[in-house]
């Protein structure tokens, strides 16, 4: 006998994890009614699948597998209604992954004509996603191997004609879109951060190592992060423990000193408006800013453009394969060379350089910095594969981020009174600080409330 869901009205595409969660609790609703209403609305929404998308796509899908998908939510249903009780919140809810995480037997390609494998182990993120009773959807398009801001194979739900940002474009779409109610991504420069924010959706970027990177497809091995994509941050704060293998705690610490950003500047006219407003949720207080360095220069961009070249090295013979600006940022790792001493003095600047914020952020007693996730609203898509070094606007207030390691929770703003897109705000803290962050994002996302999912448009 099929299960009723509580509100025949609400299309259980349009709820998140945590609505889904307690419909699948009180027996309102089965994991097949929930994936089934996903693949519906990929069926409907997702249009034309390609390698290089097309103007009238959302195109975030890279690969759907439906037949598994559905049997998982049956195996999900037959154990929950034998052993209800011991069901973990996530059991049955589906979710789509980045084509950078490998699932055991699925083909694996980070969107890329480079890359095609089939891995015989899955990566750690997703095992534990599996374990916590998630149905695997599909995979998502990243920008080809997570090297760039744009995804331009993919539509932005909110103007087919934008970017959806990247390089997690994919799963941002799917989310805004309502395709499914769960994603993951990855972050070496901005890549959950900016499509969250691009496409009106909820991110956070965990502390370095919260969530292991094994068997995930790497960008900058040591500036890499894997963490959650929804539409709002209480169903982000679920997939986070358990991605993290964590329960999240109860007690946390409440914000109360908030230092807007020393390093923003040149924001879009709709970006400041709604930034504006957002400051008005927080309790902020004014300090000196860190004696740091605020720019980090081409550092950033050499020591993960090393990192990437160690990684490609094995399909040197394929480089035509790659779209242009890939193989721009590997000539540009080739012709600057690092050396083993330039690289090491790099990461101690970078060490030197976050101890120094750990010293503010305690001296101080600040609780977080705000800032907005990026200066500019989503711009017309087509043009971030032509060549590398073209998307220093998606990047400019993220990169900073992972180079210190700190967590970030990313979530709408708003959107533009010109634009009608878009716009987001980060919450950042010492490493460590994430379910505190999370806490305090919420309640900031309470007051400006969240984005809906919407049909494509534009």
């Amino acid at each position: 006998m099929r299960l009723v869901y509580i509100n025949p009205v609400t299309e259980l595409g349009d709820i998140g994890v945590v609505e889904a969660a307690a419909l699948l609790a009180a027996r309102k609703a089965s994991s097949r009614e929930l994936v089934e209403a996903c693949l519906a609305r990929i069926a409907e929404r997702d249009g034309g699948r390609s390698f290089d998308g097309d103007p009238g796509s959302v195109n975030a899908w890279v690969r759907v597998y439906e037949e598994d998908a559905l049997a998982a939510a049956d195996r999900a249903d037959a154990l929950g209604r034998r052993a209800f009780d011991n069901a973990g919140p996530l059991r049955g809810i589906p979710v789509g992954l980045k084509d950078l995480y490998a699932v055991a037997g699925k083909p694996l390609t980070a969107s890329s004509r480079v890359l095609d494998e089939v891995p015989a182990r899955s990566c750690t993120a997703w095992e534990r996603l599996e374990q916590a009773g998630m149905v695997l959807l599909g995979h998502l398009h990243t920008h080809e191997f997570a090297a760039g801001g744009t995804t331009d194979q993919v539509g932005n739900p909110w103007d087919l004609r934008c970017s959806p940002g990247g390089s997690s474009g994919g799963s941002a779409a799917a989310l805004a879109a309502g395709m499914t109610p769960a994603a993951t991504g990855t972050d070496t420069a901005g890549s959950l951060r900016i499509p969250s924010a691009m496409c009106g959706t909820s991110t956070v970027k965990p502390t370095a190592g919260m969530v292991p990177i094994r068997g995930i497809v790497p960008l900058g091995p040591t500036l890499d992060h894997a963490g959650p994509m929804a539409r709002d941050l209480a169903d982000c704060e679920l997939l986070l423990a358990a991605l993290a293998a964590v329960e999240a705690p109860g007690e946390r610490r409440p914000l109360r000193r908030v230092v807007v950003s020393p390093r923003i500047g040149g924001l879009d006219p709709d970006v400041a408006e709604s930034f504006e407003r957002a400051l008005t949720h927080v309790p902020l207080v004014e300090v000196p800013p860190p004696e740091v360095e605020l720019d980090l220069g081409m550092t950033f961009i050499d020591v993960c453009c090393a990192g990437m070249l160690a990684y490609h090295r094995r399909f040197d013979g394929l480089r035509e394969l790659y779209r242009p600006s890939i193989r721009g940022f590997l000539e540009h790792a080739e012709a600057r060379a690092m050396s083993a001493e330039e690289y090491a003095a790099a990461q101690l600047r970078r060490l030197q350089l976050t101890a120094r914020w750990l010293d503010w952020f305690h001296e101080h007693r600040i609780d977080a910095v705000i800032e907005p996730t990026l200066p500019i609203v989503a711009h017309e898509r087509g043009h971030g594969y032509d060549e590398a070094f073209t998307d220093f606007a998606e990047i400019s207030l993220t990169h900073y981020w992972d180079w210190t390691g700190f967590p970030v929770v990313a979530f709408p703003s708003g959107t533009g009174r010109r634009s009608g897109l878009p716009t987001s705000v980060s919450l950042i803290g010492p490493a460590g600080s994430d379910w505190d962050l999370l806490a305090a994002g919420r309640g900031i996302q309470a007051e400006v409330g969240a984005l809906p999912p919407r049909a494509p448009s534009g």
